[in-house]
């Protein structure tokens, strides 16, 4: 595992210390690495949704504009 660095407005700082000591996380890197697993599963969701727009088994053609509307 490679370590990274980020640097945070005292806001978010406060922020995600709030969310570890209320949450299951027992510390900040633990809460970081949820929300990045999540984002990415959300990206790789979303780009499943969107093939399954542009299939040829569909009836209708569906674009961006329609996964925007949900």
């Amino acid at each position: 595992m490679s370590t990274m660095n980020i640097s945070l407005p005292e806001a978010l700082k406060s922020f995600v210390d709030s969310q570890v000591s209320e949450g299951d996380y027992t510390i900040s890197s633990e809460y970081m690495r949820e929300l990045l697993r999540k984002e990415q599963d959300r990206v790789r969701l979303r780009r499943l949704i969107l093939d399954g727009m542009e299939s040829e088994l569909i009836d209708e053609p569906m674009d961006t504009r329609d996964f925007d509307k949900f």
